[in-house]
């Protein structure tokens, strides 16, 4: 099969191997899959006029109201003897309103308008589809493609609600350009609150996004906005993928979100699921014609073992319609800026990632393991997202590191921008688990900081939402744990616990934030230190919400230290929109000192100085960098204001010497004047040369 490939020309695989020799002797997997990638555009181009068009079908499936204001319903069920409308319209009638039955498995119903011209449906009647299945079934569906669904407060099951408002919101903001440093807040709508509810995207509109613009973040990354039935599954349960989540507030409230969000420089990604689905039927798309594969692979290969939900069958030709589709509504009805892929890992190979334990072996990302019909999709997705819109940034979750997942397809690759940086929260929660401060292995820490392709960006985090949740803690929990219920006043001397974790809080994240990666991501409420952990109501809590929340209150308190995280964690930020080291050059570290527990790197023309040691201070302490001149410090964690002991005179000007040092051609010598205090990060930049980015 390998054979059959071999006469396929990737454009610019010379530039992959060039960056990667030792990727080779796997040309033909690569080969094979460019092949795959270009007769599937071939196809769309042969039988459906292009992807352009393709991807429009969310206006021709479901329901949409034609020009006349008749409506036009049409779905996909090749599985299904018959199908039918029912809803508020006709009383609930089940068969008063038929489909016709088309080919390819598609039906379809045309309503006329009303006597007075007005559509047969109102907006927000309710609607369902009833399937008679080939096994003499009636089955209550809500569309595939419904576009809005509720739930009673009493209700288990979710319904299909008609959306068509008379006055939709529209957009008056242009979408910011694509930001060369992303610098990303995760965020959770119906946690963004101190109050133990769901909170709404109105809420999110006023009290949040100010916030995010003042901490210096230019990206949102939105969980949990796809449909999805249990809310305690952090929105990765999907059943209506169309639909935005109802439980925060109407279709147009979300688009407001956005837009301000745009009005403020913020782009806005959603976090997409498309790596499975919930199994859930009445409301979900299970079993939808009454089958058991439809929009899923039949028998084993269409469960998750782990999830316990349902696998795309990514070969199906109106499973790509519904998927690629999906992602142009999101782009087009609600303006979102790109996506970030969930599952990842799980799409790529057919063991899903359950059992495997990633070496970077070569041999691990090619052969029969891969699932090249999910990797195919991938790159179709990621070709028409770029076509259409080319300041569209994708990420993609992947544990694997799949050599080629974020360089161009025309290379060979997947074409995702940015891939999840996801060993490095891992390492920060396994050292504050596992080892004293003293033993803190600085070498480790570099390794895992910096081990990554070079020429695939990363986003880099220190935690997001998997280390918040119930069975982990935050970093902030790990490092102070019970003291920040008693001990987080700046009215009382800081103790030895909490000194200890608002320091390390800081050089934890300046460390991620300056080496780690090509972007950044923060979980909301993490950068000020929330405490405690988070989880959502259901029956093993007695439905509560106390944890299900975030307390930005903390934040507005002054007489907490809440407040100098935050203020440490947006003058981070602003230091990155200044400087730029994001998109520059990976670093040179010019010291890993065990001994010293010191860290020393050089990026974007700044030293970063990081000295972890929990007692001791350095003086006379030579640091080496590239650039000659005259150095002043930029970012101090030591700075009183971020809870720190402001032992540092920022009017110090540090002056290099052509004393090669640590592989660099200059040094400089921080003399007794200033030193390097214990647990204290610093950044230095040389003030003769332009950082203008």
């Amino acid at each position: 099969m390998a054979g059959s490939s071999d006469n396929v020309t990737i454009p610019k695989f010379s530039k992959l191997l060039q960056m990667d020799p030792y990727l080779k002797p796997y040309q033909s997997d690569f080969q094979r899959r460019y092949e795959l990638f270009q007769k599937q555009l071939h196809v769309l181009e042969e039988a459906e006029g292009g992807f352009d068009r393709f991807t429009l079908s969310y206006q021709s499936f479901g329901v949409n109201r034609q020009p006349d204001n008749g409506l036009l319903f049409r779905e996909w069920a090749p599985g299904a003897e018959a199908l039918f409308l029912t809803g508020d319209f006709n009383g609930w009638e089940n068969f008063s309103h038929p489909y016709s039955k088309k080919e390819f498995g598609k039906w379809e119903l045309y309503l006329p308008p009303k006597q007075d011209k007005t559509p047969a449906v109102p907006h927000l009647s309710k609607l369902k589809v009833v399937v008679h299945s080939k096994d003499h079934q009636r089955l209550y569906r809500i569309s595939p493609w419904a576009k809005y669904v509720t739930k009673m407060d009493t209700a288990v099951i979710y319904d299909w609600v008609h959306w068509d408002p008379p006055h939709p919101y529209q957009a008056t903001h242009p979408r910011p350009k694509k930001p060369r440093s992303l610098r990303i807040y995760e965020s959770h709508v119906g946690i963004a609150s101190p109050e133990g509810k769901v909170a709404s995207y109105t809420n999110f509109t006023a009290n949040v996004l100010p916030r995010i613009k003042d901490l210096g973040y230019n990206c949102i990354q939105l969980m949990a906005i796809m449909e999805h039935a249990y809310y305690a599954s952090f929105g990765y349960q999907v059943t209506s993928f169309f639909a935005a989540s109802s439980r925060y507030g109407t279709p147009d409230e979300l688009k407001e979100l956005i837009d301000v969000a745009h009005s403020l420089g913020i782009v806005v990604l959603l976090d997409v699921v498309h790596s499975h689905a919930s199994k859930n039927t009445e409301d979900g798309l299970n079993l939808f014609d009454g089958t058991d594969s439809c929009f899923f692979h039949s028998g084993p290969r269409g469960e998750h073992s782990l999830w316990g939900s349902r696998l795309f069958n990514y070969s199906s030709w109106e499973v790509q319609r519904f998927l690629l589709s999906n992602l142009r509504w999101w782009m087009e009805e609600y303006r979102f800026d790109g996506f970030r892929f969930d599952g990842v890992t799980s799409m790529l190979y057919h063991h899903h990632g359950i059992g495997t334990g990633f070496s970077g072996d070569y041999s691990e990302y090619f052969g029969l393991q891969v699932d090249e019909d999910s990797l195919v999709y991938l790159m179709v997705a990621n070709h028409i997202l770029h076509s259409l819109y080319p300041e569209c940034i994708t990420i993609a979750e992947d544990v694997s590191g799949m050599p080629g997942l974020c360089r161009g397809i025309q290379e060979g690759g997947c074409g995702f921008d940015y891939r999840l940086a996801m060993a490095v929260p891992d390492k920060w929660i396994q050292i504050l688990k596992e080892y004293k401060d003293e033993d803190w292995n600085m070498g480790n820490i570099v390794f895992t900081l910096t081990n990554r392709r070079y020429g695939e960006s990363c986003i880099a985090y220190a935690e997001s939402h998997d280390q918040a949740l119930v069975g982990d803690k935050t970093l902030a929990f790990w490092l102070m744990d019970k003291e920040m219920y008693t001990n987080m006043s700046t009215m009382m001397p800081m103790t030895a616990v909490i000194d200890r974790g608002i320091q390390l809080h800081k050089m934890i994240r300046l460390l991620t934030h300056g080496l780690g990666g090509e972007g950044y991501l923060n979980f909301m409420g993490n950068e000020f230190g929330h405490p405690e952990w988070l989880d959502f109501p259901r029956i093993g809590n007695n439905e509560s919400y106390h944890y299900a929340r975030r307390q930005y209150n903390l934040v507005d308190m002054e007489h907490l230290r809440y407040c100098q995280l935050y203020a440490f964690d947006r003058e981070m930020n602003h230091t990155e929109a200044k400087y730029g080291w994001l998109p520059s050059e990976p670093a040179f570290v010019s010291a890993k000192h065990e001994g010293d527990k010191v860290i020393i790197f050089e990026r974007a023309n700044l030293v970063f100085v990081f000295n972890f040691h929990p007692s001791r201070s350095y003086s006379n302490y030579r640091v080496a960098t590239e650039t000659p001149g005259k150095h002043r410090i930029v970012l101090d964690s030591d700075e009183v204001r971020y809870g720190g002991h402001g032992r540092l005179d920022h009017n110090t000007e540090f002056f290099t010497e052509p004393i090669p040092f640590n592989g660099r051609s200059h040094s400089m010598l921080v003399s007794p004047e200033i030193y390097i205090p214990c647990r204290t990060s610093i950044v230095l930049a040389n003030e003769e040369i332009d950082h203008s980015c």
